[in-house]
């Protein structure tokens, strides 16, 4: 999928004809056990009541915890699927971007567990947690 799997500039060139880049996700950062991400709040985004709409919200969340799971596989791993996500909306943005950081919690050979927070100008919008369950090929 990704050939440098610490490449920010990597992961945005894969994802650019995906969800991630039809959204105007962009990744900035992938490094150990960490991954960070914008998204500009743009009128596409938004609910028919006005604000950032939730689904917007969980893709930056849950594209920032799979890539980080992409640069995380274990050897022979072909892939991995989201089995589980959580979201505890806190808070909505109207204009400008907003941020979300990904952190490991769980690296195993046969899941992986990520949090995120989603935030704005240091307001947290979003929490996350992210189940991911580790694909090997038969």
């Amino acid at each position: 999928m990704v050939k440098d799997k610490f490449s920010a500039d990597a992961y945005n060139e894969v994802g650019k004809n995906f969800l991630p880049g039809h959204l105007g996700i962009v990744i900035k950062k992938i490094a150990q056990r960490e991954v960070q991400a914008e998204l500009a709040v743009v009128p596409h985004l938004m609910a028919p009541n006005g604000f950032l709409h939730a689904g917007s919200v969980v893709t930056l969340a849950d594209t920032c915890c799979g890539y980080g799971c992409v640069a995380h596989l274990p050897e022979g791993a072909s892939g991995f699927t989201t089995i589980e996500l959580k979201s505890n909306h806190l808070g909505t943005a109207l204009e400008g971007v907003i941020q979300c950081e990904a952190k490991a919690v769980h690296l195993g050979k046969s899941t992986q567990v990520w949090d995120a927070v989603v935030s704005q100008n240091g307001k947290t919008l979003a929490l996350f947690r992210c189940t991911q369950m580790v694909l090997f090929p038969k």
